[in-house]
């Protein structure tokens, strides 16, 4: 084997099964894997699940498990299953409920604690449950987390500090002379923006916490999650350290500031570089469980295939800005690029040998400037892909098609057959091979497709630098040729607007507040006692971070009345609560201006 390459994904949370978002961020990583194991190099992949996390006691709850574990374990399936359909190439997968990971945390915060680098003290400050981090009063808006929109609690007691605080300048300087460190550039800037404001002592345990790692010799402390999820990085010791931390730019400071601090306290190498990409969207807002408007990868994958899925992600987002996630520029990046132009130029020149040279690469000599245009292409695309530019070198394949495209319509060998069959045969030669170059260049993005036209091409695949080589000898059989992509019908956007007939579908009604209290647990559910004239009935509504249940007692509401009963929290809502939310996430729940009687209809 070659060098090594050490590439990681995130840990994920597991308090829901994968949305696009997360397939996004592991897709990438395993095409950079399958890339660096393409040009030999002794790779190794590392992906896996966050498991000591609040949210996981909290959703295993809400699934009905008295047994977070057995929910985790429930849920590590689902993941796992998933990655399945993606065709993700993981060489481990990392659970941070595994005993071999507890040893790991165990072993790094002793090693911290015997070097001086903790200490016990009193924390008080402000804690978000959604990023399950403290925050100071500088980081919220309006009161709220910015990332989740929920005011955080205020909360005191005796933790053990990492001290952070000590490794400001160092990690200002380790920035400094490793550019690459952090990419992109706008979030290296960023991380140097917050580090230059002053790094304050960490708080890295919980008391009190009945979920996660114990803290040696310490029964009433747990390590906190973010500590611990880190340092799963480090398990595959013998690939330390990483060349490639994955991350989505939510993520980032504590990646980027508390990870190669903790590293350097240890005296441990630090990464050498941490890529946040940005967000995939969905109608411009941030994919999220609580918003609903998350996207069930395998769904997609079904619908359209694994390997376009994966093109898509490649190919669609700038990788490393936002981007938003539409059907529709998946279907057209398939009928437009994946069918017209590489699969059209790989099912006409295969179809063509089948039909005028009996099945096998003709007689040819090598078009030595045509060639050279190839190769050029190759050297851009690996150079891209060792610069993590991965949308521009997936721009630069379809490019290569688009040439052997071209090549071909000029060398018209659908006339030249007839009247010049060596010039013909000159000119499959040499497309037929760009064929097989491309065939090599996909199989790390598209692997099922890459293996499919290396059937046709009765190829085998070993590395990259076969895409160099035009080494598909006249007299090469090939094998039955066939259609790479299939079009599809493009998907429309629908109009918003809704008949009148849909409309009266809805019986919205008014509704007054009889009782209202807080569900146990949760700062944003209210459990809500409705009159609705003829019947009383219980609405869970999400809104208890901006009305206390006092405020809406006596109010006359709108809900919707004919919406099937839904189970949240334990408890069954029979209804929904109507109310505006503004760009800044403030809340209006929606009254009568009147007085006017339970249960009458709103038109």
């Amino acid at each position: 084997m070659g060098k090594k390459f050490y590439i990681t994904t995130p840990i994920y949370y597991i308090n829901a099964e994968p949305h696009i978002g997360h397939a996004y961020t592991t897709v990438i990583a395993d095409i950079f894997a399958r890339w660096h194991r393409l040009k030999g190099e002794d790779v190794f992949f590392l992906t896996g699940l966050d498991e000591n996390s609040v949210k996981t006691v909290q959703a295993a709850k809400a699934h009905g498990f008295s047994d977070p574990q057995a929910y985790a374990d429930w849920m590590a399936e689902k993941w796992i299953s998933v990655w399945k359909t993606l065709n993700i190439s993981y060489d481990d997968f990392i659970r941070t409920t595994q005993e071999r990971h507890k040893q790991n945390v165990r072993a790094l915060f002793t090693r911290l604690r015997e070097r001086g680098e903790l200490y016990k003290g009193t924390y008080r400050g402000l804690y978000c449950e959604g990023c399950e981090a403290y925050l100071s009063e500088e980081e919220l808006v309006d009161g709220k987390c910015p990332l989740h929109k929920t005011p955080p609690r205020k909360v005191e007691e005796e933790n053990f500090f990492f001290r952070l605080s000590k490794y400001q300048d160092a990690l200002l300087e380790h920035i400094k002379k490793n550019p690459d460190f952090i990419q992109p550039e706008s979030r290296r800037n960023e991380i140097v923006s917050f580090i230059q404001q002053g790094l304050k002592d960490v708080s890295i345990t919980r008391h009190g916490a009945q979920w996660g790692i114990e803290v040696p010799g310490e029964p009433d402390q747990r390590i906190w999650v973010w500590f611990d999820a880190l340092i799963n990085y480090l398990l595959p010791r013998d690939y330390w350290p990483a060349d490639i931390h994955l991350i989505a730019k939510d993520i980032l400071r504590f990646h980027c500031v508390i990870w190669p601090a903790m590293l350097m306290a240890a005296g441990y190498e630090l990464p050498k570089c941490i890529f946040a990409h940005g967000f995939m969207t969905v109608n411009g807002q941030k994919i999220s469980k609580s918003l609903g408007n998350t996207i069930n990868p395998v769904y997609l994958a079904q619908k359209y295939s694994t390997d376009v899925l994966r093109y898509f992600f490649a190919r669609e987002i700038s990788f490393g800005q936002d981007g938003d996630f539409s059907e529709e520029n998946l279907c057209k990046r398939l009928n437009d690029e994946l069918a017209d132009i590489l699969g059209n130029f790989v099912h006409r020149v295969l179809t063509f040998i089948k039909n005028y040279f009996d099945g096998r690469v003709p007689e040819g000599e090598v078009d030595e400037e045509f060639w050279s245009q190839v190769v050029s292409k190759i050297d851009k695309i690996d150079e891209l892909m060792e610069r993590v530019a991965i949308t521009q070198a997936v721009m630069e394949i379809l490019m290569l098609a688009k040439i052997g495209n071209e090549y071909f319509q000029k060398h018209s060998p659908w006339e030249t057959v007839k009247s010049d069959q060596k010039r013909a045969a000159m000119c499959l030669y040499n497309a037929v091979n760009l064929v097989k170059s491309l065939c090599i260049l996909i199989t790390p993005f598209m692997p099922s497709t890459g293996k499919e036209l290396a059937n046709q091409l009765n190829y085998e695949v070993t590395s990259l630098d076969q895409a160099r080589q035009p080494d598909l000898k006249p007299g090469h059989a090939i094998g039955q040729p066939k259609p790479l992509f299939s079009k599809v019908k493009a998907v429309k956007k629908e109009n918003s607007r809704i008949s009148l007939e849909e409309f009266k579908k809805l019986d919205l009604r008014v509704a007054r507040v009889v009782s209202a209290e807080r569900i146990s647990g949760t700062t944003r559910l209210l459990k809500l006692e409705i009159d609705l004239g003829d019947e009383s009935r219980t609405l869970v509504a999400g809104i208890g971070d901006q009305y206390s249940p006092e405020d809406l007692v006596g109010k006359n509401i709108v809900v919707v009345a004919n919406l099937k009963p839904a189970k949240i929290r334990g408890v069954v809502s029979d209804g929904m609560l109507l109310a505006a939310e503004d760009e800044k996430g403030k809340i209006a729940v929606l009254v009568s201006d009147k007085e006017v009687k339970p249960g009458s209809k709103v038109k």
